[in-house]
């Protein structure tokens, strides 16, 4: 078994309203240290072995369903694992 875990981010030259909001709040809240925030997404896979290829296999989950290759970049990192 693989757990995969996918980080999806906006790409840089997409406005972030929700990091913004939150560079606001910190801010407010006495962080004055905070130059910039952006909010992302996490996503965490478990798949059993498949015939294809792990990367290729998530590459295509990423660019069918949990990307929007339009306004967001991803990058993922594969660990195999025992199985239960």
């Amino acid at each position: 078994m693989y757990k995969v875990k996918v980080f999806v981010s906006l790409k840089e030259s997409v406005i972030d309203p929700q990091g913004t909001a939150t560079k606001s709040a910190l801010q407010k809240l006495d962080f004055s240290e905070v130059e910039q925030v952006r909010v992302g997404k996490f996503i965490e896979l478990t798949l059993n072995k498949t015939d294809k290829n792990i990367e290729e296999a998530v590459h295509e989950m990423c660019k069918s369903l949990l990307v929007n290759e339009e306004v967001e970049e991803y990058a993922f990192e594969v660990e195999e694992v025992q199985g239960k």
